[in-house]
């Protein structure tokens, strides 16, 4: 196991987590995903299993549709860290972008068809 640590472009949202080697990531071709253009953990993460800090009133909530899916961001950078998945309600993907000392470049990307959904 490794702790990872993370955190949004200004770093007033950091968070940490305990996991093995990450040697992928998911790409959604849902509408937000796509936007986003993000690469998201293809593991989830439970609630205690991720610790999140935030500065006072900085980590911003978004959703739309079901709203099953929680897509939370930095509202001073805009930066996207983390989200609550729709598949797995209540659990976390990470946007490995955000993690210190990945390099999103080198990692296996699997595409995740989140517009049939």
């Amino acid at each position: 196991m490794k702790t990872y640590k993370g955190s949004c472009h200004c770093k007033a949202i950091t968070f940490s987590f305990d996991y093995g080697a990450i040697e992928s990531g998911l790409r959604c071709n849902c509408s937000i995903c796509r936007r986003k253009g993000a690469l998201m953990s293809a593991f989830t993460l439970a609630p205690n299993e991720i610790n999140i800090e935030s500065e006072d009133g900085k980590l911003s909530l978004y959703q739309f549709d079901t709203n099953i899916a929680k897509h939370y961001f930095c509202n001073s950078c805009g930066i996207y860290p983390f989200h609550k998945t729709m598949r797995k309600p209540g659990h976390y993907r990470i946007n490995l972008g955000c993690l210190d000392d990945v390099d999103t470049n080198a990692i296996k990307v699997e595409i995740f068809d989140g517009k049939s959904l």
